[in-house]
């Protein structure tokens, strides 16, 4: 305002002088709302650029990828289903014509010799003809098609047939041998080949094997294996400290079209980094949503420690039963995110200070529980409460808005549960051992996707809670299924321990992967 155009009364320039200071007040607290905007822009941006969105130039139809996966999940759930639940259509449709094995596929013959002599009255027998059966297996890098051939014999002196019994197969009447079938449940959730891929490799080999006919052995291969998954459940559940965590499936909507958000839970056993020579194995279930009640029904008979993430849901299982342990992971990641998008000095302070919790963890990993306490008490505890002290300062000088405020109040809100493997050597600092659980997971939904249904979710946590359980037991997936797939239609389900990995491994050390 100009010198001349000032007023002479004292109230009316202190009122003019006060209008100036409202005024710039406001333009002061829109250049604060402005920066700190600016910031969480930047935080965000930065977060982005480091996901991997976009589509592939190479992707597949959508919509016809969607076709193709509900259909498999289907055909497969109708395998699973026992055979007085099945819908009897009015008309049923002719049931297709089994293509016989292709003939330059190489045969291996098995020969099952009966009695020497009759098992009615003891005379000589003669042979008069014989029964063959083919199985199509997969040997590793070849096809072969296994003859099982079964003489026919009869008396010569009270003419009764004598013929050795028909081995039993992994699916009833299936053409899969165990091999090719441990190939086909590798390959589609190992490897991520969704069925109809899987049946296009087939066919570049001479072999004609629907889609259909896939899902048929996927369903009665994990009816078949489901007794080995409960196995692998319970050994999980008795354990006293497990990690916790889920990922989100897509899931089609049957008859929509649409996808909902299925989720992944894994619950990891594996006491290993505190000296302990117990197996270690992972469960995975499936729900198709994240309410609180599906981790509350999964760790119904779980008495312990569960280490997790902040989870809200997971927070209605701690008390008496089961105690919180947090992951200094998160709390890690948090600041990574905003040092690496806004360079902030104090993330990277955080980020040191953090770090040398996790030096002191590198130098007693394997170490038994009661030395991992004593050394975390000696050099973790004074690291933690000047931490804590450090954060709290920081806090009171940040804006409450600010990323750097979340991630601090993160930390402290939790600081509870973040401290508690100070005080217990048998706890981890993180719940990467969770994380490492479902990565097979993230890579199998960039290649299929999404699940076709709630039952192909079941499906996926069943023979992940296997493979994954494999690997920690450092097995061979394939051959390990191949194994049980050869042996479980047979064995007595009071003995189905015998077949969990890590006695598996026992018994079998050529099955373990290369070093």
């Amino acid at each position: 305002m100009p010198q001349a155009a000032l007023p002479d009364d004292v109230e009316a320039l202190k009122e003019i002088v006060r209008a100036q200071l409202t005024a710039i007040a406001a333009a002061d607290a829109r250049l604060i709302a402005q920066k700190l905007e600016l910031e969480k822009l930047r935080f965000q941006i930065a977060c982005l650029k480091r996901m991997q969105y976009g589509r592939s130039s190479e992707q597949l139809d959508t919509q016809l990828t969607q076709m193709q996966l509900t259909l498999e999940d289907l055909e497969a759930s109708l395998a699973q289903t026992p055979e007085p639940l099945r819908p009897v259509p009015k008309e049923p449709p002719p049931k297709p014509v089994r293509r016989p094995l292709p003939e330059h596929l190489s045969r291996q013959e098995i020969v099952h010799e009966s009695s020497c002599s009759c098992p009615a009255c003891g005379g000589a027998l003669r042979r008069f003809g014989e029964d063959v059966s083919e199985m199509l297996e997969y040997i590793p890098e070849r096809y072969q098609v296994i003859r099982h051939v079964r003489p026919k014999y009869t008396c010569g002196s009270c003419q009764k047939i004598v013929q050795a019994a028909a081995p039993s197969r992994p699916i009833a009447r299936g053409l899969a041998g165990p091999g090719f079938l441990a190939h086909v449940l590798v390959s589609k959730y190992a490897d991520h080949l969704p069925l109809y891929r899987q049946s296009q490799i087939y066919a570049r080999e001479g072999l004609e094997l629907d889609r259909s006919t896939l899902a048929d052995w996927v369903g009665g291969a994990a009816d078949l294996l489901g007794p080995l998954v409960a196995a692998v459940g319970r050994y999980v559940l008795s354990a006293q400290k497990i990690h916790g965590d889920d990922t989100p499936v897509p899931v089609l909507c049957p008859g929509r079209g649409t996808t909902k958000q299925g989720r992944l839970w894994t619950y990891v056993r594996d006491d290993r980094p505190a000296g302990s020579r117990e197996p270690a194995a992972v469960l995975l279930r499936y729900s198709p949503d994240r309410k609180g009640e599906r981790p509350q029904k999964h760790l119904s008979s779980f008495t312990g420690v569960l280490q997790a993430d902040a989870y809200a849901g997971f927070d209605r299982l701690y008390g008496e039963k089961i105690q919180e342990a947090a992951c200094w992971a998160h709390v890690r990641r948090k600041f990574y995110d905003i040092h690496v998008a806004l360079t902030s000095p104090i993330a990277a302070e955080a980020l040191d200070r953090i770090g040398r919790l996790y030096a002191i963890e590198a130098e007693i990993r394997g170490q038994l529980p009661e030395e991992r306490r004593r050394v975390r008490l000696a050099r973790a505890g004074p690291e933690l409460e000047a931490l804590h002290a450090w954060l709290h300062a920081i806090l009171t000088t940040l804006s409450k808005k600010s990323e750097l405020a979340v991630a601090i109040r993160y930390a402290l809100s939790r600081w509870a549960a973040l401290t508690r493997y100070r005080d217990d050597g048998r706890l981890e600092i993180d719940n990467n051992a969770a994380e490492r659980a479902l990565r097979a997971v993230a890579l199998g939904r960039k290649n299929w996707l999404f699940a076709g249904s709630d039952d192909g979710g079941e499906r996926a946590a069943a023979i992940y809670t296997l493979l994954g359980t494999a690997k920690l037991n450092d097995l061979n997936p394939e051959g390990y299924l191949r194994y049980v797939l050869e042996r479980i239609a047979d064995h007595p389900i009071n003995r189905i321990e015998q077949l969990l990995p890590w006695n598996v491994a026992a018994q079998l050390p050529s099955l373990r992967l290369a070093a």
